[in-house]
């Protein structure tokens, strides 16, 4: 018999809670080649699940200089930098960073 921490603080994933994946139907995650990254579905399925969450897509289309969009996109890009994974590179290449 295992040890079980009684305050643990890393939940258990429920076995009802779908499992994070960017393949098949219910998927809210987009692959390396797509641009990695959360689809709109995911996001909307992340609100719902924490309302009061200002989470957003990625900005992929043209942008007015000084925008609201492109300020989120070099906000972004300056956060991102150091990313060297191949998801990370991927949402890079998707924001145009």
């Amino acid at each position: 018999m295992a040890y079980e921490q009684v305050s643990n603080p890393f939940k258990k994933r429920s076995s009802s809670e779908p499992r994070k994946t960017t393949k098949g139907k219910g998927r809210n995650f987009r692959t390396v080649k797509e641009g990695a990254g959360m689809t709109a579905k995911g996001v909307a399925e992340y609100k719902r699940k924490n309302p009061g969450s200002k989470l957003q897509t990625a900005v992929t289309g043209d942008v007015k200089p000084g925008s609201k969009a492109a300020k989120r996109r070099k906000s972004f890009c300056a956060r991102s930098k150091s990313w060297t994974g191949e998801r990370g590179k991927a949402a890079r290449r998707r924001w145009k960073c």
